[in-house]
């Protein structure tokens, strides 16, 4: 046996300071409650007690209003544009369209027929974001109501954080990191800029502080988040009532069948009233406000509200945010 002594050992990391351990499968558990605790901080800090969730189509990356032309996204959340010959057709190739000669890109012409009709919906979701954040920020009281709540990226998301902010009101973007480039929109109040790892963290806090959803025309991420709040509402799973509202009813008739459902058997004829239609900013506003006030405002409601709010941290008072019990 060797009579020289080891080397005098460094002080080990704390394991809350251990980078290896945290973003090891062993510390997943950890990083899932920090998706939870964190944001819920937030949340406290800047005095968030419910939200109005706005869900859409993120492929759509810019709008030009001058010219009514929008941009392409190749992947939802991307920065990357879809390659050219899947953007919308304009300039000469549009005109070939009109022609209908058989010399433009089919898929071109149709997406140009729909970019016209996604930049009204840009500035619908726009223009319905500002008056509904206009509205809430004349309510009495300490806590922020119904602020406008977005996917964080681009598109229909980006409309609704900017007609928060151009109302002069707070705007929460929540974000999901990909495996791909993506940045969150511009106008997503600095504190209230958030991004998940997990998506179903993500989807807790869609769920969980909203008051109302407003679903504009999208894709399979519109219709898993869409779909996910309405059947947490049909299961009762969730003990507040929540406004949904489709908006664009020929686009979600024309990709949706709901009837179908019914006659099937598959849902109840009752189910349909969990959601209703608008097509335009001041329809859709009036149903907003409606249902906010008779749920969550009036006096009746906000004693109910109050009795089924959990505020889940010690200390956090009036300014906890307004997360529901389930049932």
């Amino acid at each position: 046996m060797s009579d020289q002594l080891p080397n005098p050992l460094e002080s080990a990391s704390l394991a809350y300071e251990n980078p290896a351990f945290l973003n090891s499968p062993d510390g997943r558990l950890i990083r899932i409650m920090a998706e939870y605790v964190e944001p819920l901080a937030r949340f406290r800090r800047e005095r968030i007690r419910d939200t109005v969730v706005f869900f859409g189509s993120a492929r759509f990356h810019a709008l030009d209003i001058a010219n009514q032309e929008l941009q392409l996204l190749a992947r939802p959340y991307g920065s990357e544009l879809a390659p050219p010959h899947e953007q919308p057709a304009r300039g000469a190739e549009l005109d070939a369209c009109r022609l209908d000669d058989g010399s433009a890109n089919e898929l071109k012409c149709r997406r140009a027929e729909a970019a016209v009709e996604m930049a009204r919906y840009y500035e619908d979701a726009r223009k319905l974001a500002s008056m509904l954040t206009e509205w809430s920020m004349t309510l009495k009281g300490r806590q922020r109501r119904f602020v406008v709540t977005s996917g964080g990226g681009p598109g229909i998301m980006e409309a609704a954080n900017r007609g928060a902010y151009e109302a002069g009101g707070p705007t929460i973007g929540l974000n999901i990191k990909l495996p791909f480039e993506q940045m969150p929109n511009r106008y997503i109040t600095p504190a209230l800029n958030f991004e998940f790892h997990y998506f179903f963290m993500r989807k807790y806090w869609f769920a969980y502080l909203a008051k109302a959803l407003v679903v504009f025309p999208g894709g399979f991420g519109t219709l898993d988040e869409a779909f996910e709040i309405l059947t947490l509402t049909q299961t009762e799973k969730l003990a507040k009532k929540i406004t949904v509202i489709f908006y664009g009813s020929a686009y979600w008739k024309s990709v949706i069948n709901l009837d179908t459902l019914v006659q099937k058997g598959a849902i109840s004829p009752k189910d349909l009233d969990l959601f209703q239609f608008a097509d335009t900013p001041e329809g859709a506003f009036a149903l907003l406000q409606q249902g906010l006030t008779r749920n969550h405002l009036d006096p009746e409601s906000r004693h109910a509200a109050q009795a089924d709010t959990t505020h889940v941290l010690d200390g956090a008072g009036d300014f906890a945010p307004d997360i529901a019990k389930t049932r």
